[in-house]
């Protein structure tokens, strides 16, 4: 597999996560979602989960096997993350190490093309989740309310070199999405 395969999501969903609805999982036939914390589900700085974050679990889990897989060390805060929303989770994962999607994919007992890794990085979360074999979803980074977004230079950085690496991250048309 090329650089360019191995940076290229499989969907660019162009928004936060929150918009990703049980009709697209379904589209896609997936099963189970690997989720990343930081940026993903929320900001990097904050340690809860919003009430909107624990509908759409509560929405996706309907449809999905959920586990949170994040490169974070930081125990008390990832772990207050997953209790509230009651997911299992995997701290220090070192993405793109597979060895830790792997683990939430076996504690899922699901076909690899049945789950995706989603997440707002792509030498993270798309790197790894591609070298597992799993669908990648790209998401547009969660920001605190209120807070202007800013974009990340690492994040531009990454998305510069895999463009230039033949890369496309062109958002997909979401008829499929219930939400604006």
């Amino acid at each position: 597999m090329t650089w360019n395969r191995h940076l290229q999501p499989d969907l660019v969903l162009g928004k936060p996560i929150l918009y990703l609805t049980p009709e697209v999982l379904q589209h896609y036939h997936l099963k189970g979602l690997i989720l990343d914390v930081d940026d993903t589900l929320v900001p990097i700085k904050s340690a809860q989960a919003s009430s909107e974050l624990q509908e759409w679990i509560k929405n996706i889990r309907s449809v999905a096997k959920l586990w949170l897989v994040s490169n974070n060390i930081n125990q008390p805060r990832i772990r207050g993350i997953a209790e509230a929303l009651d997911l299992p989770y995997i701290m220090g994962a070192g993405k793109p190490s597979r060895r830790k999607l792997r683990q939430a994919a076996q504690g899922m007992d699901l076909p690899p093309q049945q789950i995706a890794m989603v997440g707002d990085r792509l030498f993270t979360d798309v790197l790894a989740g591609n070298r597992l074999g799993l669908f990648t979803i790209l998401v547009e980074p969660m920001v605190n309310p209120g807070a202007a977004a800013s974009s990340s230079p690492l994040r531009s950085l990454e998305v510069m070199i895999s463009q230039a690496l033949g890369a496309s991250l062109t958002p997909k048309e979401q008829i499929f999405t219930n939400r604006e």
